[in-house]
């Protein structure tokens, strides 16, 4: 069942022979123009609006999602989708508020926004942090939980496939943010056409088990036989409310988490860093709308697939078994297993484009804070251009063969997909969010401030991860801010998107008094230069944002 034809690996040849071919062709046309360090690295002036929103796309989108946040719309259903629908008016935020002021400041890394901000101290310890970060976390993770889905569908071997996958994006990032930027769009392209295959089948899968015919009858029998699954909102009764705790996910951490993710990011940033204002934020308007799409293409196939599961269709009760228990993230990769020859070689195609272009700009993020904010400015501060872009070409390398030999170790696949990326990376963000934004719009923001948020803001998250385990928290059950953890046995807990708001009000605070003690001692911290000028749009940008404030507002209304 899990074995590729001849027709699928023809499918998948055209792919890769497109994808290469036209990133050879990019990079040799990009020789004969400008290859400084900021060309390589950011791409500067060249990429147009649709590449830089189709590279957020592709860079944003990999296993995580098809697997991952498939796996929990077959466990909790569309609600899972507020990551992506919140995505998209976090996007619109970002274009407003935070790349003008990244671009007014000729900001081009995340560390040097902090070293400019605050101090060389600063910069260094994120520098450091987010390389680590980047390496041992994010891009083993893309690399292991790729290769286990591309496994599950090809049946080729998991470590081929992780030599594979390393390698195609090695030959990718090579070439810069140019050739990344531009392939990317192609990588959009058969990502969302294969994901629209495999959507297109497990629905009518559903329709077909009910005797009716069409993916539109197979949407209303989703909506029928599963209704919970289509509740956006949970109350503190339903057992996924640890996950996704209410209207927090309205009005509370999950902004933290995607503003985090979304603007002050050096992985997402860096595409739009290179370019114009308006460019920029034509880009991520049009990476907002496709944001919209992708819960179309990866939470509906776990729905159905929930659905088939639960009414014991074909083979799908033994096909979700993980040993004797039921795998959630095996939604997606059993879905793949019933396309038919041809279209499977597209959807290998989708995910393989999915899982490089994750890799390629991971690896690519990695290159350029190592090669501008460590090497230039601690190893070699004389650097040439050449040698700068050279120093970059061996970071990618490096980085992805110490993905390579790490990732079999970290036990990645025992630990969860979507939901557990989520909470962990959330032990870090409330600090970073509060560093930055503060350190945008208010001047008085002193660099000690933002080591407390940084530091005080991962104690305090580790804190309230553990609490349960000291002091019973049953007398916030009432309020929401702690209900009972099935995985836990029980133990009533803080849900861990209510658990990064608090850390973030706490991080403000604190910045705040530490500020204005400092301040009141005679220090003045060096503001950005922020006008609001800067942060008027064209009306064709105000025009789109509310399109997607409109159709935002009718999922929530529909769905609430």
């Amino acid at each position: 069942m899990n074995r590729l034809e001849t027709k699928d690996y023809v499918v998948f040849l055209v792919y890769f022979l497109i994808v290469s071919i036209y990133g050879i062709w990019i990079y040799r046309r990009k020789r004969t123009e400008s290859s400084g360090s900021k060309d390589y690295f950011l791409a500067e002036g060249s990429l147009t609006w649709w590449a830089i929103g189709a590279s957020l796309i592709a860079s944003n989108i990999s296993a995580e999602q098809f697997v991952g946040m498939s796996g929990s719309g077959f466990k909790m259903g569309l609600a899972i989708a507020t990551y992506e629908l919140m995505a998209a008016l976090t996007l619109v935020i970002v274009a407003i508020f935070f790349i003008p002021v990244y671009l007014k400041n000729k900001i081009f890394t995340m560390p040097q926004f902090l070293h400019q901000r605050y101090n060389g101290t600063v910069a260094m310890i994120m520098a450091v942090f987010w390389l680590l970060l980047y390496v041992v976390v994010n891009l083993t993770s893309i690399l292991f939980l790729g290769a286990i889905a591309i496994n599950s569908i090809s049946g080729i071997s998991l470590d081929a496939c992780m030599y594979g996958l390393a390698i195609f994006a090695i030959i990718i990032t090579l070439g810069g943010m140019k050739v990344i930027g531009f392939t990317d769009v192609i990588q959009v392209f058969f990502l969302i056409l294969g994901g629209l295959a495999t959507t297109y089948l497990a629905l009518n899968l559903v329709s077909d088990h009910y005797g009716t015919t069409g993916v539109l009858n197979g949407f209303a029998l989703l909506t029928e036989k599963a209704p919970s699954h289509f509740d956006m909102i949970f109350d503190k009764d339903n057992e996924n409310f640890i996950d996704l705790p209410g209207l927090t996910l309205l009005a509370g951490g999950m902004w933290i988490v995607n503003l985090n993710y979304w603007g002050c990011n050096q992985y997402i940033t860096q595409r739009a860093l290179g370019a114009d204002l308006k460019t920029a934020r034509g880009g991520i308007l049009f990476a907002a709308f496709l944001k919209i799409l992708m819960p179309v293409i990866v939470v509906l196939p776990g729905i159905a697939a929930y659905v088939l599961w639960k009414e014991g269709a074909g083979t799908f009760k033994t096909d979700m078994l993980l040993g004797d228990e039921v795998a959630p993230d095996r939604a997606y990769p059993v879905l793949l297993a019933l396309l038919p020859a041809g279209l499977k070689g597209l959807s290998f195609a989708a995910l393989t484009a999915a899982v490089v272009a994750s890799l390629a700009g991971k690896a690519n993020s990695i290159a350029t804070i190592f090669t501008l904010d460590i090497y230039k400015k601690v190893i070699n501060p004389e650097a040439s251009e050449t040698k700068l872009v050279n120093i970059g070409k061996i970071s990618v390398i490096v980085s992805m063969i110490l993905g390579v030999i790490i990732a079999p170790h970290l036990g990645i696949d025992k630990k969860g997909g979507f939901q557990y990326i989520q909470e962990y990376t959330g032990f870090v963000s409330p600090g970073i969010f509060a560093m930055f934004i503060l350190g945008f719009f208010w001047k008085k923001t002193t660099s000690n401030a933002a080591l407390f948020a940084t530091i005080g803001g991962f104690l305090l998250s580790l804190v309230l991860k553990f609490l349960p385990g000291w002091v019973d928290l049953s007398f916030l059950y009432p309020f929401g801010f702690a209900v009972p953890n099935p995985a836990s046995g029980g133990i009533y807990e803080i849900p861990f998107l209510d658990r990064m708001g608090f850390v973030f009000i706490f991080c403000i605070i604190g910045m705040y008094i530490i500020s204005m003690i400092e301040n009141g001692k005679g220090t003045r911290p060096t503001g950005l230069e922020v006008d609001t000028k800067m942060f008027r749009t064209t009306t064709g940008f105000a025009v789109g944002s509310l399109i997607i404030v409109g159709i935002l507002a009718a999922i929530y209304t529909i769905y609430w």
